[in-house]
């Protein structure tokens, strides 16, 4: 096209050619200023572990002395040779997606983690290709795009430190320097692994509920000893379904509504009513309840919004008991889009013009169920005769994830306790526990464990139901601070019957011999 002066204006803008302008090495900086938060990031390097087809993956924090080293996330998917690195490790280097795949944009990878980590290490095997790796480190990365070439043998032997997982193929992304451990100061590390890892774990057990309520796929998280290998915590991540109750807070819902979408078609919507008052981790323990009500969105089974209207209306508290369910169209499409960081999805009006077009089987419309699930709310805030349990410091370590969530479930939690931990070692004979009020810490005399895991191999979460009775008879003892003569004595009567019935049921003989 030729450019006259004076033409009048036109659309399309005149060139004279083309210029290939590469980004600037230090385009790398800008990964580090995503915005991710931790839990985030780690819940993108999982979508490539599922992207992956794996089955377990293993989050692991490494640990030495009082010091975190490392970050590892280890997973048995089909793993990546020496080419598919390189193009994972390319910024925007993936070029085509599954259509069921989680990854969106090619840059989660690498922006998740150089959110949080000064260097990102991804070593791989296939079936049919030996360990390989690669490094980024953000200093080099921005002087010159320079990605490192990581050792064979070393490639070989971290493989190997984890061939519990990985077995003939799988991925360990490495994270050092990350940043948020340089920031533990000196005696604060237990605490901030805790911390850490709670939020974690609903994290990841909310947004990957679907996947983790498959028989067949697991997350754990574990905290290792860098140079013994010893686990020293072990959590299995529990699916948390934000539809989880056990029964519905009005007759007659979930209810179907379809949408129409103008370029979409037919969306479902399943609109659902929570139980009032509901004790349960999936309602209340996701954050503020205004927050939670509203859409709740999944791309491939994977939720990308937790709660919210998108502009459709505004949160109000009496819309708290208010949920809905909505499956993102497999093809893209230009209403719903995606957020990089995967924690929201952007929508334009013509969602919102057909929600106020959408009905139920019945004819009933969206704005109904809105009436109804705020009449349901109204209902219960007038009512005066429900139960109230006592909040309680929260179960921490050495409690099997499973009982530590339904202890959860059933008690409400005192904000800002540190957790009850149980731990075994070497008491006295004649002691079967006794308690650290200050370390909040319930120690179990080793003599006895056998006497509860019987043949099985004993783990840091085991007993499971000793440590619940002790948890519920316990508990009290942290929240009500120094001790009194009643709650000693009680103790001393426990600690007794515990002892003796312990010895009992070691001297029995094995298979009613």
């Amino acid at each position: 096209m030729t450019y006259e002066p004076g033409a009048d204006w036109q659309y399309d803008v005149p060139t004279s050619g083309t210029k290939r302008l590469p980004p600037a090495a230090r385009y790398v900086e800008s990964l580090t200023h995503q915005g991710y938060g931790f839990e985030a990031a780690i819940a993108d390097l999982v979508d490539n572990s599922i992207d992956a087809g794996a089955h377990n993956v293993v989050v692991s924090f490494l640990r030495d002395g009082d010091r975190l080293v490392s970050l590892l996330v280890i997973d048995d998917g089909r793993g990546m040779n020496e080419e598919q690195l390189d193009v994972a490790m390319t910024v925007g280097g993936q070029q085509e997606y599954a259509q069921s795949a989680l990854g969106h944009f090619g840059a989660g990878l690498k922006a998740a983690s150089l959110s949080h980590a000064d260097a990102l290490t991804v070593i791989s095997r296939t079936k049919r290709s030996p360990s390989a790796g690669r490094r980024w480190r953000t200093a080099r990365a921005q002087a010159d795009f320079s990605c490192d070439i990581v050792n064979s043998t070393y490639c070989q032997d971290l493989i190997d430190r984890y061939d519990g997982v990985i077995g003939w193929h799988g991925t360990i992304v490495r994270w050092d320097g990350v940043r948020s451990f340089e920031t533990i100061t000196a005696g604060q590390t237990d605490r901030f692994l805790n911390e850490t890892i709670e939020r974690l774990e609903t994290h990841l057990g909310l947004y990957l509920h679907r996947f983790l309520s498959r028989d067949d796929f697991h997350i754990d998280i574990v905290v290792e000893d860098v140079r013994t290998r010893d686990e020293l915590d072990h959590r299995g991540v529990e699916a948390i379904d934000p539809f989880g109750y056990r029964i519905p807070g009005r007759a007659g819902f979930p209810r179907q509504y379809t949408v129409p979408v103008e370029g979409v078609g037919e969306l479902q919507l399943t609109a659902h009513i929570w139980p009032p008052k509901s004790p349960l981790v999936a309602y209340r323990g996701i954050g503020p309840l205004a927050e939670r009500q509203g859409f709740y969105i999944y791309r491939h089974d994977r939720l990308v919004q937790a709660g919210g209207w998108n502009g459709t209306r505004s949160g109000e508290t009496h819309h708290n008991l208010a949920r809905v369910a909505i499956d993102l169209p497999a093809q893209r499409n230009g209403v719903f889009s995606l957020t990089v960081k995967k924690d929201g999805v952007n929508v334009t009006p013509a969602f919102a013009r057909g929600l106020e077009k959408s009905t139920d089987s019945n004819g009933n419309t969206f704005t109904e169920y809105l009436a109804v699930a705020e009449a349901t709310y109204r209902e219960a805030a007038r009512r005066s005769t429900e139960v109230h349990r006592k909040e309680v410091v929260p179960p921490g370590k050495g409690i099997d994830p499973k009982l530590k969530r339904t202890l959860r479930d059933e008690l409400p939690q005192l904000e800002g306790e540190d957790p009850v931990t149980f731990r075994w070692e070497t008491l006295p004979d004649h002691v079967f526990f006794d308690i650290d009020r200050e370390e909040h810490v319930v120690r179990l005399n080793s003599e006895f464990r056998k006497a509860f895991n019987g043949d099985r191999r004993a783990g840091s979460n085991d007993a499971p139901v000793l440590k619940g009775l002790l948890y519920l008879m316990l508990e009290k003892n942290f929240r009500m601070g120094r001790s009194s003569a009643q709650r000693d004595d009680e103790m001393a009567l426990w600690n007794s019957v515990l002892v003796s019935a312990a010895r009992c049921e070691m001297s029995r003989p094995e298979n009613g011999s």
